[in-house]
């Protein structure tokens, strides 16, 4: 088949790379403009293979994108990790359509950060999707999915890179070959179970040291390493990364129990936190120790208000 790549970052140029390699027609790829002088992953890649390279700014009501895109005579969109809006007018230019790719069990966990919210929710589970998308926001019929378990010590950036990411290439080919032999489902959500979240921000990541141990422990899973859970220090933020449960400590919430060879313990509401890797004003993260030593922690300093 003739394939459209429209994608971007790590995750779009492995599925290019993948695709590639076995021996896929790829005759175009789509991405995000060159922006002072950086050019996205994918589109490095595509011109590394002499691959036509389409850059719009946008899609919305765009005639000239349209007719290009009709101009290439693709079998089939393969969307990689796309952030802009893309109606159906040009998802459904492709002789069988578009597939995409989105890191969830839809219709659980709509929306951008849908990989931080299912563990800051503390789901024991989550997964990824192939779908036919529409112009609705991840609301398309599903093509198949692939389930992965959320482990206790699991973060964001392990579910996704140890997981996510390279199951969902060997999902994007999986699918690719399901259509090439007519055997591609179109399996309607039930749009009567969707959750949607809208992007993991800063303000979403502050901790609550009187919540839960469970819940506080989640959040900084969910937030490690984007966008960083934090509490005010001393006026300023500090962000926690690596940690550990311990339902066995106690004290006040948000106050430093014990200090130990490489880590520093904070109560929660029940339980606390063994707390490994912090970053203090914005600068480069570093290890407990060295955040204890360079801001003279002691037994009772307080974190957050």
């Amino acid at each position: 088949m003739r394939l459209l790549v429209h994608g971007q970052q790590a995750f779009g140029k492995s599925v290019l790379e993948a695709l590639l390699d076995r021996g896929e027609r790829v005759v175009a790829v789509y991405g995000p403009e060159d922006k002072d002088g950086r050019v996205d992953p994918l589109i490095a890649e595509a011109r590394e293979r002499k691959l036509p390279v389409y850059q719009p700014k946008s899609f919305r009501n765009n005639e000239e994108v349209a007719a290009e895109c009709e101009a290439i005579k693709a079998d089939l969109g393969v969307m990689a990790f796309v952030t802009k809006f893309v109606p159906s007018t040009f998802l459904d230019i492709p002789k069988h359509g578009t597939i995409q790719y989105h890191p969830s069990l839809l219709p659980l966990h709509r929306g951008p950060s849908s990989i931080n919210w299912p563990i800051i929710q503390g789901r024991a589970e989550t997964g990824l999707s192939i779908f036919w998308p529409d112009d609705g926001l991840d609301e398309g019929p599903i093509l198949l999915q692939k389930t992965v378990q959320i482990e206790p010590e699991d973060t964001l950036g392990t579910v996704y890179f140890n997981k996510l990411f390279p199951l969902g290439i060997e999902a994007m080919l999986e699918a690719v070959d399901l259509v090439r032999e007519g055997k591609a489902p179109k399996i309607e959500q039930d749009h009567t179970k969707k959750t949607y979240e809208s992007w993991c921000k800063k303000e979403d990541a502050q901790i609550d040291w009187s919540k839960p141990v469970n819940e506080v422990h989640n959040l900084i899973r969910g937030c490690n390493p984007s966008p960083g859970a934090w509490c005010d220090f001393a006026g300023d933020a500090l962000q926690i990364f690596d940690c550990k449960r311990d339902d066995q400590i106690s004290g006040d919430a948000g106050s430093v129990t014990e200090i130990l060879d490489g880590s520093f313990s904070v109560a929660c509401g029940n339980g606390g936190l063994r707390i490994e890797r912090v970053r203090y004003q914005s600068k480069d993260k570093i290890s407990a120790s060295d955040f204890v030593q360079g801001q003279n922690i002691e037994l009772g300093t307080r974190l957050g208000k």
